[in-house]
C-alpha cells in the first residue's frame, strides 16, 4: 500500500474558496463605463448640490436610463452617454466627482 502525495484537484477549487467556504462573487475587472453596467444595477449619481441614490432602468446603443431617487420620496429619470466613465469606490460604482459620503442626501424619514 502507498500513499500519495499530491492533491486532487478540488481541493485546489476549495483553496481557492473565501475563509467561509463560499466563493467570491466579484469580478475580476471593475466596470468602467455605465453601459458595462446591468439593467437593475445600483450607483451613486452626483447632482446639482447633493449626491442621490440611483438605478440603471434602460440600456441601449444611444443612452443609459437611470431612476434617480429625489428627497422627498419622487423618482425622475435622466439619460446619460453610454460612454460615461464611472469610478468605483469599493464595490459601489459612482458617477461624478467628489466626496459622496459627506453629502449623500438626506431621504424622507417618515417612510
Amino acid at each position: 500500500m502507498s500513499a500519495s502525495i499530491e492533491r486532487p484537484s478540488r481541493a485546489v477549487a476549495f483553496a481557492a474558496t473565501l475563509p467561509d467556504g463560499l466563493k467570491s462573487s466579484q469580478p475580476a475587472t471593475s466596470t468602467r463605463t455605465l453601459a458595462a453596467l446591468q439593467v437593475g444595477a445600483r450607483l451613486i449619481l452626483r447632482c446639482r448640490k447633493d449626491w442621490r441614490d440611483a438605478t440603471v432602468v434602460g440600456v441601449s446603443l444611444e443612452k443609459v436610463t437611470l431612476s434617480v431617487c429625489a428627497p422627498r420620496g419622487r423618482t425622475y429619470r435622466i439619460k446619460r452617454s453610454p460612454d460615461t466613465l464611472i469610478f468605483e469606490d469599493g464595490p459601489i460604482p459612482v458617477l461624478g466627482e467628489g466626496h459622496w459620503r459627506a453629502g449623500l442626501v438626506r431621504y424622507d424619514a417618515r417612510w
